[in-house]
């Protein structure tokens, strides 16, 4: 129970840091909000009533007292209509459990805002959107790193200073060191163009794409290959390593020598008692490696047009979308946490050793 609610601490405490430096950096960028949501047909009242509505009159420190309180499970809501209050009741769904003179206080889910170019979606529905397509790439990717990194860090370990050891050496060294912009731009361009007749897959493309005549979405699986393996390429390099280093260290041990002793084939020896005890330090990085793809597919989905939550981060830079921005790195840092959180878990079934604590 304790190390239950210490992990919800440590997440509220961590996504709270994440809020605050997010958006006072993205709030002293250039430009005024209200004349991005009005674009080019903006007048003075309008800029006024815009103002007004999401609190861009108000000083930089209001402003962020406000976007925590939207951002709150439970949060103020105001009932005098003039002061600032992101809370209706014909678009959101809230329990109000405390009434005061001038507020309640209500119990609701968080609330991201709307997106600053798409009037009237707001950054949730975006983020519903989007991020399906960017969590099947990087669970895409991840499947091929654990798969190929695994095989390629056991082979490597287990014919160590051989041709094939090099071998595998070299390509996790390329693979570590090669940005991953720079391999999406060469595959998409050799397998997507130079090889098209033979590969038959595009230079960019989605998962959902609409037919000829633009009425219905169509599932095209062949889009994902070429980005899931251009983001899985660096955590195949890092996995095959890990693995290769962990599973020598392992080899070394008494208990595997007494293992062979006992008649064991070195098959059953890999199997039974070494790849388990060598995969502590590889899940350490996995789970690191997926909550980066999740950051670092950004460049990736936007050189492949996917059309994922990093496209939607590029798109949202280059509009200064900041509500949607903000969104985005919270939702990431979101899942950094929980998926360290579920990495702990797996460490006690992995090691008994290992206690929660």
């Amino acid at each position: 129970m304790y190390w239950i609610f210490r992990k919800l601490s440590n997440m509220f405490l961590t996504l709270f840091g994440v809020t605050t430096i997010i958006f006072f950096l993205f709030n002293v960028l250039p430009g005024d909000p209200a004349q991005m949501m009005l674009d080019q047909n903006e007048n003075s009242e309008q800029l006024i009533v815009i103002k007004k509505k999401y609190g861009f009159d108000k000083p930089v420190f209001i402003q962020y007292l406000y976007y925590l309180n939207d951002l709150s499970l439970v949060s103020l809501h105001f009932k005098d209509t003039d002061n600032l209050s992101f809370l209706k009741k014909d678009k959101y769904n809230f329990i109000k459990f405390l009434s005061f003179e001038n507020f309640n206080i209500v119990f609701k889910t968080p609330y991201l805002r709307e997106s600053y170019q798409k009037n009237g979606v707001t950054v949730i529905e975006i983020i519903k959107n989007t991020f399906p397509n960017t969590a099947i790439l990087a669970l895409s990717s991840i499947t091929i790193a654990i798969i190929l990194g695994l095989f390629l860090g056991i082979f490597s370990a287990l014919y160590k200073n051989t041709w094939i050891d090099y071998s595998i050496q070299i390509f996790s060294t390329l693979g570590m060191s090669v940005p991953s912009f720079f391999s999406a731009i060469l595959f998409a361009w050799f397998f997507g163009y130079v090889l098209n007749d033979i590969t038959g897959l595009n230079m960019t493309g989605s998962l959902y794409e609409l037919d000829d005549y633009g009425e219905n979405l169509n599932i095209n699986l062949k889009n994902l290959i070429l980005p899931s393996i251009v983001l899985g390429i660096r955590p195949v390099a890092v996995i095959s390593q890990m693995m290769r280093n962990s599973l020598l260290k392992v080899l070394s041990q008494n208990y595997i020598r007494t293992a062979y002793s006992k008649g064991l084939t070195q098959f059953q020896v890999i199997k039974n008692h070494a790849i388990k005890n060598s995969l502590n330090p590889v899940i350490t990085a996995l789970s690191g490696w997926f909550a980066s793809m999740l950051a670092g597919s950004v460049f990736v989905e936007y050189i492949f047009g996917w059309n994922g939550l990093g496209k939607e981060i590029v798109d949202s830079l280059n509009t200064l979308d900041v509500p949607v921005l903000i969104g985005a790195v919270l939702t990431v840092a979101f899942i950094f946490i929980l998926i360290n959180i579920f990495v702990d878990i797996i460490y006690t079934w992995l090691d008994p050793k290992v206690k929660l604590d």
